[in-house]
């Protein structure tokens, strides 16, 4: 399995071509459909060739007490089912993955569902789950040569991108859009070093500008649309599936904006059952902001056939994508597995952002759609007492301290967007008040705070 015998599938017409045939904007040039990888040669292997899947689970157990550099990543640690690369000597790491399952009690409580967790992509080294796509793109990237790569992002994967740039030795350009991406994250992209240019344009237009870009100079493009991102992207749902002893849960529940990650994550359970490693996948679930729903619009008007671009709005900054490159794959794992796509309005993110913020887990507000989501599946009775649900947190709430501050502060919501829903509102908020600087003082604010 440490072959590198990859090849690429073309998700629309099916056509098949070798990696570096795709360069370089990752589209069919038969029908401009995304790609996939895929590995031919797991299939065509029968009896003592088949992979053990006993002696992987020990294998990759294993690797988790081991100095070397590789083993110490939650993407590579897994590489027997990563062979993109010629040689694993190239791979660029930040010792990413392994990122904690934690049991949300408050929140299981409230719900009534005694299995609920949440994995919290925003533990990564950049601070979100772009990093374990981003670990296996840039490798890819190094080993082919190139000097120069290039995403556009809305703050998260030019963290990832620039930083990952920055340890392989390698120069990164960074298209935003002009004043839509979180301040946090576009501080990172210029600490890492990028060539940060900001446009007067949503997400979709810079990307669609990249795209041209891509086609005129050797730059290797970074986003999503990038088959090898989801390779790595992938790997939590090994982490996970690991966690509950090769069992896995029987729902997971993703945030969807340029809608890689829930593509990546089915895939990666879709792999672990053919190769025997589970005996099921679970029900992939995917949430959106009301104002940013394009994949909700699409199954309430065709079942997931066809994809109207929307002009997307919403405080989340990281799902503000009215234009998933995505789609088809995002819509394909959600009908294969028996989820469910819906919406959530700004306040229900920001009341389940605060909710998981008094759990102890801070996550940025893409994060909370997860949650907020999983309260209407429940109310709507799709998901049971008794069953075990997974949320992706993919981002650390200090990626936007700001929309945490206007919460508390009171500033974030419109009066028409809080209505109906102000006592919920006023019992999450903490706000810093002002006092004197006596023990009177504080121990009054103490005696007065429901908290």
């Amino acid at each position: 399995m440490n072959d590198n015998l990859h090849q690429l599938h073309c998700f629309g017409c099916g056509a098949r071509i070798a990696g570096p045939e795709a360069l370089p904007d990752f589209r069919c040039a038969e029908c401009g459909d995304l790609f996939e990888v895929e590995y031919p040669g797991w299939v065509q292997r029968k009896g003592p060739d088949r992979p053990n899947p006993g002696a992987l689970k020990w294998l990759w157990r294993e690797r988790k007490s081991s100095s070397e550099l590789l083993d110490q990543s939650g993407v590579w640690r897994f590489r027997e089912l990563l062979p993109i690369l010629d040689n694993f000597g190239n791979a660029v790491t930040l010792r990413e993955g392994n990122t904690p399952l934690y049991h949300l009690t408050r929140t299981s409580k409230a719900l009534g569902i005694d299995q609920l967790f949440a994995k919290h992509q925003g533990m990564n080294p950049t601070g979100s789950f772009k990093d374990t796509g981003m670990t296996a793109a840039m490798s890819v990237a190094r080993e082919r040569g190139f000097t120069w790569v290039a995403c556009a992002s809305t703050g998260n994967t030019s963290a990832a991108m620039a930083a990952y740039a920055a340890r392989a030795g390698l120069r990164s350009l960074v298209l935003i859009p002009d004043g839509k991406i979180a301040w946090g994250k576009l501080s990172q992209a210029m600490d890492y070093g990028a060539v940060t240019c900001q446009l007067k344009a949503d997400f979709d237009g810079c990307l669609t500008l990249l795209t041209q870009i891509v086609k005129e100079a050797p730059i290797y493009l970074l986003n999503s649309v990038n088959p090898y991102r989801l390779e790595g992207q992938k790997t939590p749902a090994f982490e996970i599936a690991e966690a509950f002893d090769w069992n896995v849960p029987d729902h997971l529940i993703v945030p969807g904006g340029n809608l890689g990650n829930s593509s990546a994550l089915g895939k990666g359970f879709r792999e672990l059952h053919e190769l025997g490693l589970v005996a099921r996948m679970p029900r992939i679930s995917v949430i959106q902001a009301e104002g940013a729903n394009p994949l909700v619009r699409s199954f309430e008007a065709n079942h997931g056939a066809s994809l109207e671009p929307v002009e997307a709005h919403t405080r989340a900054t990281a799902i503000r994508i009215g234009n998933p490159a995505s789609w088809r794959k995002a819509a394909r794992v959600i009908q294969d597995t028996g989820g469910w796509c819906l919406d959530v309005s700004e306040a229900e993110i920001a009341i389940a952002k605060a909710e998981l913020g008094a759990e102890g887990l801070g996550c940025e507000p893409a994060s909370a759609v997860t949650l907020a989501g999983l309260k209407k599946l429940v109310k709507q009775g799709a998901i049971a007492a008794n069953e075990t649900v997974v949320l992706v947190l993919t981002g650390h709430t200090l990626k936007d301290a700001d929309y945490t501050i206007d919460f508390h502060s009171g500033t974030l919501l419109t009066d028409e967007e809080a209505r109906g829903r102000e006592r919920e509102i006023e019992a999450l908020r903490r706000n810093a008040v002002v006092v004197d600087a006596t023990p009177a003082a504080v121990l009054a604010t103490l005696k007065g705070s429901a908290g």
